[in-house]
């Protein structure tokens, strides 16, 4: 089911590239009678083509980052893909499922512990897994019940933790990645300088750094955003982590009253001297 969840998100994280790249990519509709003459166009050298005067796409911006360029575009669909993912998943009523948590507690009541077990496996989630362990030691006592359930917490919440911190991942490679191609274009820029001894214009360097600056901001683009998501999500999670931790508590509180008042133990009467007293 989370494989199924995360393959759809990357799915619509494709798609919604795809759409993108498709509007960036379509020129502007044909207008009848000649082109308007624009400032920047009046101010173009004679003898350049329209079309060498015109702006380039988004979506040609987007491919001059290059090899480079289409890794990060890749960890954006995978960045994407995750978001949608934890914020299906990181949720009140998928970790912990309404009524679960009462009705447990009305079985531990009731000294039926095995059909609370049955039920905490009818219902897979977070706080049934956290109550299924308290629920196996409960022949131990409060003492072995909450200790059941501070290491089932932990183990959980790790495991949630390790998925969410991909985004920390990605948000650390996307600018590595950026800095790559920003060193890749430099080394191209600095190629066309020796090789042409100093003579190059700058029409020639700007191939370089224009492939620098491009995957430079696709790699803070993708890191950004990135990090504010994993932020949020490290948030909720804490917070629902808990409230498991309380339902769980709630669950078993019958079986918290129900524990014996431990008592100083009585102290045994001093036995008479021997010899009797003089």
């Amino acid at each position: 089911m989370l494989n199924s969840r995360l393959l759809a998100a990357a799915l619509v994280a494709t798609v919604w590239w795809a759409v993108v790249g498709i509007a960036a990519g379509q020129e502007p509709p044909a207008q009848d009678g000649p082109p308007a003459v624009t400032a920047a166009q009046s101010t173009a050298p004679r003898g350049s083509s329209p079309t060498e005067s015109q702006g380039w796409t988004t979506w040609q911006i987007i491919n001059a980052g290059g090899v480079v360029g289409l890794l990060i575009i890749l960890l954006s669909i995978a960045a994407v893909a995750l978001v949608i993912e934890h914020s299906l998943m990181l949720r009140a009523a998928v970790l912990m499922p309404p009524g679960l948590a009462d009705e447990v507690r009305g079985l531990v009541a009731g000294g039926r512990t095995a059909q609370a077990a049955e039920l905490c496996q009818a219902r897979p989630s977070f706080l049934a897994g956290v109550l299924s362990d308290g629920l196996a030691e409960v022949e131990g006592g409060w003492p072995a019940v909450e200790k059941a359930i501070e290491d089932s917490l932990a183990q959980h919440t790790a495991r949630l933790v390790r998925k969410v911190e991909y985004l920390s991942v990605i948000a650390n490679v996307a600018p590595m990645l950026g800095l790559l191609g920003t060193v890749m274009g430099m080394i191209v820029a600095f190629r066309e300088v020796a090789e042409t001894q100093g003579a190059a214009r700058a029409a020639d360097l700007a191939e370089g750094i224009y492939l620098a600056l491009v995957t430079t901001v696709e790699g803070l683009v993708v890191a950004i955003p990135t990090l504010g998501a994993l932020a949020v999500l490290r948030n909720r999670l804490d917070q629902l982590v808990a409230e498991a931790a309380n339902m769980a508590e709630h669950a078993f509180l019958p079986l918290k009253r129900a524990r014996p008042a431990t008592a100083p133990p009585a102290r045994a009467p001093s036995p008479p001297p021997v010899g009797g007293t003089r």
